[in-house]
């Protein structure tokens, strides 16, 4: 039997996880792209896939790359993730995506269902697995009767070193844009914006310890789609790290707009990528850890339960693979294979809660994580 060809689009720390898993199974037959030859040239002295070199900001060659696959799975950086994703749609593939592009997804659904194809959006770790959890909440619980919606989630290094106590488990430049891009939320059945960075307060984490959550713009689709009037998203850091980027932020640093520094016209946000980034790179060995907690809280029967799921990872030893990379890319290799045995089969942009009513769907996620090491725990009580 002839192995059905997919693309993956990036080969960065979460898109050669997704590579690997994916070629792992033997019936795939996998190719990757990047323009970073060094990243493709480690991924396939590891994995059985192919590799291509290419910039994937020029449209073009993510259409030829498309046309040549059954699937697409998404893992470039934010910015370049409506773009990517519209230019896939418009080849009429079908996508699994885990861009976290500041544009709207649900934008292109009239595209996808005008082409015949699926793409699945924002099917990383949270968002994504947050989304269908919510989601399959929201097709259990009484008609109105959802809540509350809680999201608390953070990649972090084992070891806390000053002045950051942070490093950078995914694509930095979409780190700073949780750092910049407002924070949408939920309240009493309104949208209010608020600023990132913004409501810092400790959470105390079983095993891990006291770590600071603030606000940050992660519940995207969920504002439309959930029927639910108060939804909060907020990212987990060592305590210290938020006071220390609201510093940065305050003195322009994280500016987009160009100023003159000694005759040469530069982006405050570009240099400070230029400094922070090799700061926040995980140097080799070193271990980091992703918790995710997930409150949904309704009434089911007419009774009132609060519905609580927690994720705990750390990096696998064996593989090297981060948690955050794991916890990000294995639901999308997961959602990649739904959709190529045709388990997921609505046709236009789907955000991972209108996937959380689909029992298979929902029992192939939990199982598919649990053989990869990931767990989700579940506990629920009357409130």
């Amino acid at each position: 039997m002839s192995r059905k060809p997919i693309v993956v689009l990036g080969a960065g720390m979460v898109g050669s996880v997704m590579a690997r898993d994916l070629a792992g199974e033997g019936r795939f037959r996998v190719t990757v792209a990047d323009r970073d030859a060094e990243a493709l040239a480690r991924l396939k002295a590891d994995a059985p896939v192919e590799t291509v070199v290419a910039d994937l900001s020029d449209l073009s060659a993510v259409r030829r790359l498309a046309e040549a696959a059954d699937l697409v799975v998404g893992a470039v950086p934010g910015f370049l993730g409506f773009r990517t994703l519209q230019c896939v749609l418009e080849c009429g593939r079908p996508i699994a995506d885990i861009a976290f592009m500041p544009e709207d997804a649900l934008a292109l659904d009239g595209l996808a269902k005008e082409r015949g194809v699926t793409a699945v959006v924002d099917c990383g770790v949270a968002p994504g697995l947050s989304n269908l959890v919510l989601g399959r909440h929201a097709a259990r619980f009484d008609e109105g009767g959802f809540e509350e919606a809680l999201v608390l989630v953070g990649g972090l290094p084992r070891v806390r070193t000053w002045p950051f106590e942070y490093k950078a488990p995914f694509s930095p430049i979409d780190v700073l844009e949780e750092y910049t891009r407002p924070a949408r939320y939920v309240r009493d059945g309104r949208v209010v914006v608020l600023p990132a960075l913004s409501e810092p307060e400790p959470v105390d984490v079983p095993g891990v310890g006291t770590l600071e959550a603030f606000n940050t713009d992660g519940l995207r689709s969920l504002l439309v789609t959930l029927p639910c009037p108060n939804m909060r998203e907020k990212t987990l850091r060592w305590p210290g790290h938020v006071e220390a980027m609201r510093v940065l932020r305050a003195i322009g640093l994280f500016s987009e707009t160009p100023i003159e520094v000694g005759g040469v016209r530069v982006a405050p946000r570009d240099l400070a990528a230029k400094l922070l980034f090799p700061m926040w790179k995980l140097e080799p060995g070193e271990e980091e850890f992703t918790v995710m907690r997930i409150e949904a809280m309704g009434r089911e029967g007419g009774v009132r339960v609060r519905h609580r799921w927690d994720l705990q990872d750390g990096t696998d030893r064996r593989t090297g693979f981060s948690s955050m990379a794991r916890t990000t890319g294995f639901p999308n290799a997961i959602v990649a294979r739904l959709l190529l045995d045709g388990v997921i089969a609505e046709k236009g942009v789907l955000p991972p809660e209108r996937l959380g009513g689909n029992d298979a769907v929902f029992a192939a996620m939990e199982a598919g994580l649990r053989v990869r090491g990931v767990a989700l725990t579940h506990s629920v009580e009357r409130v």
